[in-house]
């Protein structure tokens, strides 16, 4: 099972969510690991500070579409059971969630290589603009930054 979301708005999935979703399911008889990635804001990195940032997509609902392809030759290739995966849009401070992903297969190593896969490709295949506003200014980061 694939569950894809891209969200604008506040913060309303949890990854207890995701995993209870999952445990709930049938499938989970077949399961062996459940990975989780909480994807939140930093506000600080070595030389600067972040107070706020921005993520939008021109399109949700293709950047949505997108992110089901992946969701799919992920689970072709490392043959996990579920997957769920959140995604926001909107306006977020340091410490708030962004991206939300919970995947469960029948052994660890598939199911963590899954998670890692699907983490990288969200970041680098998928169109979002970021706005990181803190004590350097504003700067925008284009998909794969």
């Amino acid at each position: 099972m694939i569950i894809a979301k891209i969200i604008d708005g506040e913060a309303n999935i949890t990854l207890d969510d995701l995993t209870k979703k999952i445990k709930e399911n049938t499938i989970i008889s077949e399961c062996g690991a459940i990975f989780t990635f909480e994807g939140i804001v930093r506000g600080k990195d070595e030389s600067k500070t972040t107070d706020k940032i921005t993520l939008t997509s021109s399109d949700p609902e293709k950047t949505e579409k997108e992110l089901e392809i992946i969701l799919n030759d992920v689970k072709k290739t490392h043959g996990v059971k579920y997957m769920a995966v959140v995604h926001y849009l909107g306006q977020f401070e340091p410490g708030d969630p962004m991206f939300l992903a919970a995947v469960a297969g029948a052994h660890r190593h598939e199911t963590r290589a899954a998670l890692e896969e699907i983490i990288e490709r969200v970041k680098y295949e998928l169109d979002f603009k970021k706005v990181e506003e803190g004590s350097a200014g504003s700067n925008v980061i284009m998909s794969g930054g």
